[in-house]
């Protein structure tokens, strides 16, 4: 199983003037507040304290080469503040590597075929709200739901928020909050004939006994494909043609963990290393020509752009976003 693990980059050294310590105290005190945090005595205080220090200098550090052109995306400081990138991985993700994949399920694109410049699935009623999957490693979940989501809208036209905990529970392949794969999922909801909604099937963010009840079935699919794997054209074609699409991610750095806005590209993103699943929205480009993916994540709405992040898009592959795609057959 992979799941985010990695090494968190600490930027040490003297404080700069814009963190001095009192300001620093001023700050820590109202992230405490911010994010309700409460410790088990001052020793515990004092090792969060050193976490979430070394991460405001990361962010810090990262933003001020950001005002100086080097990077094309910013970092602020959130709910992850008093986290390490691998406690990150092992808490909030858990995207499992398929042992094979079936070649004849590959969705490989058209090669005259025209694509649009740029879709947000978004602005067309194709995406639920942002959720939150919690202290479980079922990212895989959310980005499956999501893609089924948007399969239910192309072919019914109704947006029904569908149920991660029913594929949490249900699907044997896959080990729960321990992590999983979205075809699992996929092939799941076929066999099984049904998902729950998640009014039916409400998440609770942690493992339960299969509870699928077949009143409570909002959608069904006939099995799923997978996109030619590490092709970015092949990928935009099928966000373009099918809607949005299951993708798994290096998420395994700090950068990731604190991203607040921009297009996001970081070099030590390893692309052979997938270890988060989350669900591409759609593409586009900003007025200075830099490429992106739209990427909704399970993180709540307080991560990121509202819960999204804009990742690079052919510039190689960034980050693996090409290597795991799927998207279900309804």
């Amino acid at each position: 199983m992979l799941v985010c693990v990695g090494v968190l980059t600490l930027v040490l050294g003297p404080l700069t003037t814009a963190l001095g310590t009192a300001t620093l105290d001023s700050e820590w005190d109202s992230w405490k507040t911010t994010h309700r945090r409460e410790y088990n005595g001052l020793g515990e205080e004092a090792v969060r304290r050193t976490i979430w220090e070394k991460n405001m200098r990361i962010i810090e550090s990262h933003n001020q080469e950001y005002e100086l052109g080097i990077h094309t995306y910013e970092l602020g400081m959130n709910q992850f503040g008093d986290m390490t990138v691998e406690e990150i991985a092992e808490k909030m993700m858990g995207l499992q590597m398929p042992i094979e994949n079936n070649p004849m399920d590959t969705y490989v694109p058209g090669t005259l075929e025209k694509l649009p410049k740029s879709i947000d699935y978004r602005k067309l009623g194709y995406v639920s709200p942002v959720k939150n999957q919690g202290s479980c490693g079922s990212c895989w979940a959310f980005s499956s739901v999501g893609a089924l989501e948007g399969q239910l809208v192309k072919t019914t036209g109704q947006l029904v928020e569908l149920s991660p905990q029913n594929l949490v529970d249900c699907v044997t392949e896959n080990e729960g909050c321990g992590g999983g794969y979205m075809t699992n999922a996929f092939n799941y909801v076929h066999v099984n004939r049904g998902i729950d909604s998640e009014v039916s099937y409400p998440y609770v963010g942690t493992d339960q006994q299969c509870a699928y009840n077949k009143s409570g079935k909002a959608a069904e699919c006939r099995g799923f494909k997978e996109v030619q794997k590490g092709s970015e054209r092949a990928l935009m074609s099928a966000v373009a043609k099918v809607g949005p699409v299951s993708v798994g991610i290096d998420a395994m750095q700090s950068t990731f963990q604190f991203y607040k806005s921009g297009v996001y590209y970081d070099p030590n993103c390893d692309k052979e290393n997938i270890n988060h699943a989350v669900l591409a929205v759609g593409y586009g480009i900003t007025p200075k020509g830099k490429k992106y993916w739209i990427v909704k994540n399970s993180w709540g709405e307080e991560w990121g752009k509202k819960g999204y992040i804009l990742m690079a898009r052919n510039r190689n592959n960034a980050c693996g976003i090409a290597n795991l795609a799927s998207f279900p057959v309804m």
